[in-house]
């Protein structure tokens, strides 16, 4: 994109890249969703030997709903569109439409450690795109000084998340429930609403 393109597409193509996005992540839920077959037996004691896909698409449909709700969040303070704001949200698409693929491994091999690590790594690259966006955002956000604190804030945040999920890794060769669960732990640190570990990674002028 030219830097007059740049210039002129402001709200408007904001609006164009989040729609598609929405589309994308859209999708995205849905292919994991097919994911769960129904078993050929009829009765209800069949459905127990599902536990693991269903497992795996819980937690990937809560980290999917996570991204989307925060991307909801962060395009709100893009004021116009860059090359480098483009670039990284497609780079953040591809990595979350690794996780279709993941959660399915995962599910089928019952948590097994090889398939929990390549979840972890899929968990991961999509934090290291995030973390990217949100730094193309924060170049072309116009906003108060609480906006600027709230951005700075979630981009601390999400570094943290990142260095959970790589922390992950080695544990799972450990045993793979303890992978799942730092993947969880990420889950559940972005779900809760504003505490005072979130108050952790404030700006030092307004953390007290």
């Amino acid at each position: 994109m030219s830097n007059r393109a740049e210039q002129t597409e402001g709200r408007g193509g904001v609006s164009r890249v989040e729609a598609f996005s929405d589309g994308v992540i859209a999708i995205i839920i849905t292919i994991m969703v097919l994911e769960l077959k129904a078993p050929e037996e009829e009765d209800l004691s069949a459905l127990w030997h599902l536990w693991p896909t269903f497992l795996a698409y819980v937690l990937s449909y809560a980290y999917v709903a996570i991204y989307w709700v925060n991307h909801h969040r962060l395009f709100s303070h893009a004021r116009r569109v860059t090359s480098g704001l483009l670039w990284s949200n497609i780079a953040l698409l591809f990595a979350l439409s690794l996780v279709p693929f993941s959660t399915a491994y995962l599910g089928e091999h019952h948590f097994a450690r090889d398939p929990t690590i390549v979840y972890l790594v899929t968990m991961l690259l999509p934090a290291v795109a995030y973390a990217w966006l949100q730094g193309e955002i924060m170049k072309v956000a116009e906003c108060s000084a609480a906006d600027q604190r709230y951005l700075i804030a979630t981009r601390r945040k999400g570094q943290a998340a990142t260095v959970v999920y790589f922390l992950g890794v080695p544990l799972a060769f450990v045993t793979p429930w303890l992978g799942i669960a730092a993947a969880a732990l990420v889950a559940v640190f972005w779900c809760l609403p504003f505490s005072r570990l979130d108050a952790l990674f404030l700006p030092e002028d307004c953390a007290a």
